[in-house]
């Protein structure tokens, strides 16, 4: 059966004491990106997940960096997760289940998801050996997956089956979430059908 994505473009806009979020997210898209969050390197792995998930992906962050990232990084992390809640709530057809595996060098991390609304996240293994890269914590990597999925009813599972560089391992991270998010919002063309057995999600 032919297969198509989901369709819509969802704009969440999120403004807090800490941050300033406008992020829009067309999950119909080529893989183009411009991302400004004020941390390079993590503006390095949204672009990563749209191209690697062929999405479009628009970020624009102000955050209280003088303190540090989590907040720029968590908060970012709520919007996308609120956006994909908003892409995927129609589920009908949708293939709703998502599964990759990405080497990047000595580094290969897995990733299994299902947009079933019921949020939960599994991290196994996910050890970072350097605390840093370059301005971005390695320990807000989990955070940012914490917002994602308490955001966008999702539950996910992430395991680093090997890796010795944190910046490998972050990525590889990054780039499989994408490859499962892509695989999961796919749609079967002209199904009405949820994929549950009870009818709904």
């Amino acid at each position: 059966m032919e297969r198509q994505k989901v369709d819509q473009t969802a704009r969440i806009e999120r403004v807090t004491a800490e941050t300033s979020i406008e992020l829009i997210l067309n999950v119909n898209g080529s893989g183009q990106a411009d991302i400004k969050t004020g941390i390079g390197f993590f503006d390095h792995m949204l672009t990563a997940f749209a191209q690697h998930s062929q999405s479009d992906l628009i970020v624009r962050c102000t955050g209280d960096l003088h303190v540090d990232g989590h907040h720029t990084v968590e908060d970012v992390g709520i919007c996308l997760g609120r956006a994909l809640a908003q892409v995927t709530a129609d589920k009908r057809g949708m293939a709703r289940y998502g599964h990759a595996v990405v080497p990047m060098d000595e580094a290969l991390v897995e990733c299994a998801l299902d947009f079933s609304n019921r949020s939960y996240l599994g991290l196994h293994q996910m050890v970072f050996p350097q605390t840093t890269v370059g301005e971005y914590d390695a320990c807000l990597t989990p955070e940012f997956f914490r917002a994602v999925v308490n955001n966008a009813g999702l539950t996910l599972h992430m395991r680093c089956l090997a890796g010795e560089n944190s910046h490998h391992i972050i990525e590889a991270s990054f780039k499989a979430f994408a490859r499962a998010c892509a695989a999961a919002w796919q749609r079967n063309q002209g199904s009405v059908a949820v994929l549950s057995t009870k009818g709904v999600l």
